[in-house]
């Protein structure tokens, strides 16, 4: 935004703070086609009113951003109105907002300190199994079950502990060969090289023996065993039926650790580490969090999602945690180096550039831009802009509505209906019905006096919310009308009833809602 546009945007917020509005830059143009200064200087600097208060300088009646240094009137010949020292903006974009005016709004400041920064990366994740804790029973011939030693999934088993019987003529017919073996080698003994013979076919035998993972058992039925601790997942293992090699009859995982895969943002991978902690929180255990790490940060990322995946590592020795489990992840990446620091709710970011309000004491305030830093969960560092030990307004956000206006919204005007709080000023007043143009849209309306204003009766030109409104009107009807002030200048009609008639007539004839 460009520094004429903060200026005006600068002065609508003072005008809000003081309750009048006006507007004001750093060079405005009069009704007359003449250039005058924001601020007034000379004459309008050292003149009085009756009661010797200094005025500073003249502003449009109308809210319109046009100033004077000198009394003048407008185009319909109103008084611009003065404005004394003391409701002015300071020369540096300062607005000074009376104290009764900040204690209705609430305002509220904090102190920019160093403080450590508490930033979290957060992602949805998944329980797996520990690939590393799970083995998989697959025999290397064939074969049949005669026996189930472990009949469910879901059984708990030990390292070593039975899980089937087989009966294979594959083993048995290497049982048969290892034995003769070992009898030729007995027998030949006399016989160098038959004994030789006899001693690389048993150790062939053996060795066929030990690839097919039963040696130390001879003979047609063999009893498999479970390799590792842990509860077995699949079992496709029935008493009686026949197997193939290399078929998987039982998966068996170790869960007193488990991993959680969780998808992570690409804009977050920069902030995490392997070995920085973690907590989870699962929607089957409500009201309790467990502890892990960060073990690995996968090298791929999902270019549909733009997320890559992160292993954390936790135990689950109570065995709580089960595969296919969600969970909430909060990556906790924050250091404890103290950073210069502002609440989160100080910073009026319009995507372009990031600002704050500095609060310099006796209810003035400056905007400033900030460069920021790392964000925490509730405070952003502040690299340029500020210093520490300075206060800025955190109780209110103001929202950058374009170069040239800034919309103020505060987050704590007491008690007020939202609707009312947006809803634009409106005025009352008695007057006549003069004319109407259907091309424009617009009506010429005498009215009365408005103080409010600080308007002398007089014939002006509004606009109207609908042609409805004048329908039936002659000129010169009197009337009581209602009319809303939208922006700088601009005046709309939303009710009009002429005088005389029952307020339910009027209402009926001619309000338009």
């Amino acid at each position: 935004m460009n520094r004429t546009g903060w200026l005006a945007a600068l002065v609508v917020l003072g005008a809000l703070a003081a309750g009048g509005g006006y507007w004001a830059g750093s060079r405005q143009i009069g009704h007359d086609g003449t250039e005058h200064s924001g601020h007034a200087s000379g004459a309008a600097g050292t003149q009085t009113d009756s009661q010797g208060r200094q005025i500073l300088y003249y502003r449009n009646p109308m809210g319109l951003p046009d100033t004077s240094p000198v009394p003048k009137k407008d185009s319909m010949g109103m008084d611009y109105i003065p404005v004394y020292a003391g409701e002015e903006p300071g020369d540096e974009g300062v607005v000074k907002v009376s104290p009764a005016r900040v204690q209705t709004l609430g305002v509220k400041t904090a102190v920019v300190e160093r403080r450590p920064l508490s930033q979290s990366v957060r992602a949805s994740g998944r329980i797996e199994v520990d690939e590393r804790a799970q083995a998989v029973v697959a025999p290397r011939f064939d074969g049949w079950i005669e026996r189930l030693h472990v009949r469910a999934t879901g059984d708990v088993v030990r390292r070593g502990q039975p899980l089937f019987s087989t009966y294979s003529p594959e083993l048995q017919s290497a049982g048969e060969e290892l034995r003769i073996a070992e009898r030729l080698q007995r027998e030949s003994a006399a016989d160098p090289q038959a004994a030789e013979a006899a001693s690389r076919l048993a150790e062939a035998t053996r060795s066929r023996l030990r690839n097919l993972q039963v040696a130390g058992q001879s003979g047609a039925r063999q009893t498999l065993h479970a390799p590792i601790n842990g509860i077995v997942l699949e079992k496709t293992a029935v008493e009686g039926a026949r197997f193939a090699a290399g078929e998987a009859l039982f998966r068996i995982a170790d869960l007193s650790k488990v991993w959680v895969i969780a998808d992570v943002f690409e804009r977050d991978l920069a902030q995490l580490r392997v070995g920085q902690s973690a907590q989870l929180v699962l929607d089957a255990f409500p009201g309790r969090s467990f502890e892990a790490r960060v073990a690995y940060l996968y090298p791929t990322l999902d270019a549909a999602t733009r997320s890559t995946q992160v292993r954390l590592e936790l135990d689950n020795s109570d065995g709580a945690l089960r595969p296919g489990m969600f969970a909430r992840v909060e990556v906790l990446t924050g250091s404890d180096a103290p950073r210069i620091a502002v609440p989160a709710s100080a910073i009026i970011d319009d995507g372009d550039r990031q600002v704050v309000l500095v609060a310099l004491g006796e209810g003035r305030f400056a905007p400033r831009p900030v460069r920021l830093g790392v964000r925490g969960s509730d405070f952003v560092e502040v690299l340029d802009g500020v210093e520490d030990g300075e206060r800025v307004v955190v109780s209110a956000s103001f929202l950058i509505d374009s170069e040239s206006q800034l919309r103020a919204a505060l987050s704590n005007l007491a008690d007020a209906d939202e609707g009312e709080a947006d809803a634009p000023p409106a005025y009352d007043t008695e007057g006549s019905f003069e004319d109407f143009d259907a091309e424009t849209g617009s009506v010429m309306l005498s009215h009365e006096a408005i103080p409010a204003l600080k308007w002398p009766s007089m014939t002006m030109e509004f606009g109207l919310e609908s042609p409805d409104l004048v329908h039936g009107l002659a000129s010169g009807t009197p009337i009581r009308f209602r009319f809303e002030e939208r922006g700088p200048g601009e005046y709309v009609v939303t009710r009009i009833e002429p005088v005389g008639a029952s307020p339910a007539q009027g209402a009926a004839e001619h309000r338009h809602d």
